[in-house]
């Protein structure tokens, strides 16, 4: 009844859309000689912010068409290498092949965001890397036909992709795939398995939420299960190619978010609707651009977000070494080779400090050398893989980090 009631909502409001932006053209009209006055620019910037709160806004463009190598511009092709029911393994694909450079795999968040909430993170790497990204299907649109999507199946993805890339393979984890990721390295550890990640990368990761809980701990465990079941899950309506799933819709979880920050974006909306009347057009399309990506949400498969919330924010199965995939428990221990990077953000209001740097004392058998930690002052949960001070101080340590722990370059030495 939700969805339906959302889906009716946004369908009600498309011709307001449509008559703003028809207004807005007008405006902008090479032929209408009052467009710059002051009282024509305040209008303008009213009709844009109602165009903005009435819109839908779908799976954002890439938008990395290009990199620059040793002063030489590439074009970037998007390669899709693996095509699986809930997610695509993604290749940023160079124009002229780069070798010896590192293989890289992203694993983006399956927490309601396109996995082109990266793309700051992933251009940072395409000049001197070989990259890689989990690029998840939006739930709405996977044919009940291609069943349920638990945690052990996202495990398995990893794994089969981690398989197809092969050895020497690094990794970064944004928010919410630290734990699978773990998972699956400790499984493919266990079994001896060559493509078994050369190292991890765990940025912003709820890996022990026990640590420092932030709101949006407090709500994820100040629940039950059956309340998340009742509330937040819905079928996919018959509009979509997935009619009939079972899914937690992108538009509830992003009402949850802007809800918790209310005032922030309130007054983000208010220095939009300034700048556009000054004509600060640098300012605006910032805010443009990123909201544009925040308010483009995807829904995600049921039984994969009951799950998480039932082992990451209720059961704590990880810190509490009763974590299982397919029945069995799964060994930390067992990592032992592959090199782990924990970055974390001193203002994160989402991962609260200490929770991702849990996982090196997890990592018991794992020897120092191969254990790092950094925390980043000034910036929250977003600013660890976006901004400036991820382009200028995180992004280099990553890579660092990857170098030192790269078995072709220790062969090599």
């Amino acid at each position: 009844m939700l969805y339906e009631l959302n889906a009716t909502y946004m369908e009600s409001i498309k011709p307001l859309n449509s008559w703003v932006k028809f207004v807005r053209d007008v405006n902008a009209a090479p032929w209408n000689c009052m467009r710059d006055l002051s009282v024509v620019r305040t209008f303008d910037a009213s009709m844009e912010l109602v165009e903005r709160l009435t819109d839908c806004y779908d799976e954002p463009a890439w938008g990395l068409d290009h990199t620059v190598i040793n002063g030489q511009s590439l074009a970037i092709q998007y390669n899709v290498i693996s095509n699986k029911p809930f997610c695509n393994l993604l290749h940023f694909r160079r124009s002229k092949a780069q070798p010896q450079q590192p293989k890289v795999l992203f694993v983006a968040p399956l927490s309601g965001h396109f996995a082109t909430l990266l793309r700051g993170t992933i251009k940072e790497f395409l000049p001197d890397h070989d990259v890689y990204v989990t690029d998840w299907q939006n739930a709405r649109d996977v044919p009940i036909s291609e069943g349920e999507f638990h945690f052990d199946d996202y495990v398995d993805y990893l794994v089969e992709f981690l398989e197809m890339l092969g050895p020497d393979t690094h990794t970064i984890a944004v928010c919410q795939p630290c734990v699978p990721l773990m998972v699956a390295t400790a499984l493919m550890a266990e079994r001896n398995n060559p493509a078994t990640p050369a190292s991890m990368t765990l940025m912003g990761g709820p890996i022990d939420t026990r640590i420092n809980p932030t709101e949006v701990n407090d709500y994820a465990s100040g629940k039950d299960l059956e309340w998340f079941e009742s509330n937040v899950i819905c079928s996919v309506p018959e509009q979509y190619k997935g009619v009939g799933q079972w899914v937690y819709p992108g538009f509830v979880q992003l009402s949850g978010f802007m809800s918790m920050n209310l005032d922030t974006h309130v007054q983000k909306h208010f220095k939009f609707f300034g700048d556009l009347v000054k004509g600060d057009g640098e300012n605006a399309e910032s805010h443009r651009q990123f909201y544009n990506e925040y308010l483009a949400v995807m829904d995600l498969p049921a039984h994969y977000y009951l799950d998480t919330i039932r082992k990451v924010f209720l059961e704590h199965k990880l810190p509490n070494k009763t974590m299982t995939y397919r029945g069995k428990r799964v060994d930390l221990d067992s990592i032992t080779d592959t090199a782990i990077f924990t970055i974390e953000g001193e203002l994160d209001d989402i991962t609260g400090r200490g929770q991702t740097s849990a996982a090196l004392d997890l990592c018991e058998k794992l020897r120092k050398s191969k254990k790092m930690h950094y925390e980043q002052q000034g910036v929250g949960h977003y600013g660890i893989f976006n901004g400036r001070r991820y382009r200028d101080v995180i992004a280099p340590k990553i890579k660092g980090f990857i170098k030192k722990h790269n078995p072709k370059m220790v062969r090599a030495a």
